[in-house]
């Protein structure tokens, strides 16, 4: 088969881990299968990353010395760790080494220019695959395996130019990754790709969004055909519910795409939101596998919507860190185009709306986004908005969560909500919003920070999801 396989920061935080990377690759190899390995930064890196941004644009040289030692040091433990052979070893030392001064100097610059724009946020922000990718590669030709290394762009993948969530340009990024990664898969070489990090078409670094390497791992996928994706993380895959949560939370053997994508969004662990787009008009399956726990089959993700019979809700999350706000004016009542302003104002700021709520009486729209644009989105709203007649109050939370329900055979059931909010109701859990779309395939609500997991821990009793 061939095979796209995607290992998360945690699988790759240790030298010992990247050891049991590549031995993994390569008793899958030995069987007959191509594989194209995607690579994220160590664990923790990217963050680091962003901070040293933040820090040079404030000015001043004083923290790099210790930043980049600290960081050289991760990297080059690693690699003593991940390969035995000393001449490997020398050789990633040295691409170590070379890429360190590189971020230096970009750091350095930014230091002077003042500046930090989204374009050289995503070039900083590139360096923490470009570190461990060679170390992977190092391991893997250290057991034996013909191996190279490319970044994202020079696997073939072209994006559009919005930095920080960058969309990849499907056709011709199909076409590039077909015509650099086939020849090196028939000649038994196992490419080595940087997750996260692609370029537009003038070849300058973009990055796919936070956990995107995911994302590179199905668009590289869908480009070569593979038979399958696996997403190696730290868990057996996709649950019921966080087990921080609910201990009796069990994993999925199976889920749909789409049910798989509304329980990313909500903050279900183990996938890219987006990653699921480049998949849907292929034949290509995506399991979730844990690194520590290679035998266990995870969650095969497919096309097909499976209900079980008597099987109606199959998960619940919670997402932490948003803010609810409330627009609301007489004025709104009968007058078109006013939910068309709010989300043109937001539109404009940049800031992406999670959930929405109207009444039918029309006086008052509630949205939920992520908590650290709540202030920047409550600002605009109010700048563009207050005082013109139609809205007369802005009013905002940010000590609230959402709880995301998820599941095919809610669609056409009835009694789901019933059952759903009398559940959290008997809690005496207060729900202050609700969303559901036309799909049916999920329930979102808005409840007080405090009472988040509690109202977690209800549903997931209420529709004995930790039970076979």
């Amino acid at each position: 088969m061939k095979i796209v396989m995607k290992f998360g920061g945690t699988s790759v935080a240790t030298g010992k881990n990247i050891r049991r990377i590549a031995e993994l690759i390569a008793s899958h190899t030995r069987k007959g299968n191509k594989i194209v390995a995607v690579v994220s930064a160590l664990d923790g890196v990217t963050e680091k990353l962003l901070e040293a941004a933040e820090q040079a644009e404030k000015g001043g040289k004083g923290f790099i010395p210790s930043f980049k030692q600290e960081l050289l040091s991760r990297h080059l433990k690693v690699s003593e760790e991940a390969i035995k052979k000393a001449s490997v070893r020398k050789e990633i030392q040295q691409i170590t080494l070379a890429t360190m001064d590189e971020l230096e100097k970009v750091l350095t610059g930014i230091i002077y220019v003042g500046e930090l724009t989204p374009r050289s946020r995503d070039y900083i922000l590139s360096f923490g695959e470009r570190l461990s990718t060679p170390i992977v590669y190092g391991a893997l030709k250290d057991v034996g395996l013909d191996a190279c290394f490319l970044t994202g762009s020079e696997a073939g993948i072209v994006t559009d130019s919005n930095f920080g969530e960058a969309a990849p340009l499907m056709n011709v990024t199909r076409l590039q990754v077909k015509e650099r990664l086939e020849p090196l898969l028939a000649k038994g070489v196992t490419p080595v790709v940087t997750g996260f990090i692609a370029a537009t078409q003038d070849g300058i670094t973009t990055t796919l969004g936070r956990g995107g390497s995911d994302y590179t791992a199905t668009i590289i996928g869908a480009a070569l055909d593979a038979e399958e994706v696996w997403i190696w993380t730290d868990v057996d895959g996709l649950m019921t519910s966080d087990p921080k949560i609910v201990p009796n939370a069990r994993t999925l053997p199976e889920i749909s795409f789409k049910e798989a994508l509304e329980m990313a969004v909500f903050g279900a662990k183990a996938m890219h939101p987006r990653a699921l787009e480049p998949l849907m008009d292929g034949k290509t399956l995506v399991r979730i596998k844990n690194i520590f726990n290679p035998e266990n089959p995870g969650t095969t993700l497919v096309r097909e919507q499976k209900i079980k019979p008597g099987t109606t809700v199959k998960a619940v999350t919670l997402l932490r860190d948003v803010a609810l706000i409330n627009i609301s004016g007489a004025g709104m009542i009968g007058a078109p185009g006013t939910a068309a302003k709010v989300f043109e104002v937001l539109g404009k700021s940049n800031i992406n709306i999670l959930m929405i709520s109207q009444g039918a009486s029309e006086a008052n729209i509630s949205l939920v986004v992520r908590r650290n644009v709540l202030e920047k989105a409550v600002n605009a709203l109010e700048v563009a908005l207050l005082g013109r007649g139609l809205i007369s109050e802005i009013t905002a939370e940010d000590d609230v969560f959402a709880v995301s329900v998820v599941g095919a055979g809610m669609k056409n059931t009835p009694g789901i909500a019933s059952r759903l909010f009398t559940a959290v109701a008997r809690k005496g859990i207060n729900v202050r919003m609700i969303a559901q779309g036309s799909s049916e395939l999920n329930i979102s609500f808005v409840v007080k920070e405090a009472d988040g997991e509690a109202a977690v821990q209800a549903v997931h009793e209420e529709f004995r999801l930790g039970e076979d």
